[in-house]
């Protein structure tokens, strides 16, 4: 089962959900597909489609998933990289609306730069993707305050 977590902003990550759709209707995925969709509206034959589910529920979804696939979001990504699950994680946009900045992007990039997850850039990329996460060993995520607090501040000195 593949998980989607478009997590809890109040704008739509259509993008995503249309690609996945379509990657579905090509059978480059063929196990089921559950969405936790969060505030983005969209309707699939294809796919179970959550919109805000409590916690413990989301939880248990994410600990029997074979894959995650999540928008760029700290908590999403780290959630799934403590339960030793393979992640790709797609940036939200300011440009399409879909959040108010672009900082998702720099996230994904610095997650993948450090062999945690698969980030792609664009919806696009995401049949290469997951093609890729069938043999990416993702480097094992430690919890490590310090670690990730200078993860952020780079982050933060970036911008």
């Amino acid at each position: 089962m593949i998980l989607v977590m478009l997590g809890t902003q109040n704008n739509s990550f259509h993008r995503l959900l249309e690609e996945i759709d379509k990657l579905i209707e090509k059978e480059v995925i063929k196990e089921d597909v559950i969405v936790q969709a969060g505030y983005t509206k969209y309707e699939s034959k294809n796919m179970k489609i959550f919109d805000l589910i409590p916690r413990e529920e989301l939880e248990k979804y994410q600990s029997e998933a074979r894959i995650i696939i999540t928008h760029g979001g700290v908590g999403s990504i780290i959630s799934s990289l403590k339960l030793g699950k393979k992640v790709i994680a797609v940036p939200r946009y300011h440009e399409y609306a879909e959040h108010v900045n672009n900082h998702q992007i720099e996230i994904v990039d610095t997650f993948n730069e450090k062999g945690y997850i698969i980030g792609v850039k664009q919806v696009s990329e995401l049949e290469e993707a997951l093609i890729k996460i069938e043999k990416f060993e993702p480097k094992k995520y430690e919890l490590n305050n310090k670690k990730m607090l200078n993860i952020i501040e780079n982050f933060i000195d970036k911008v």
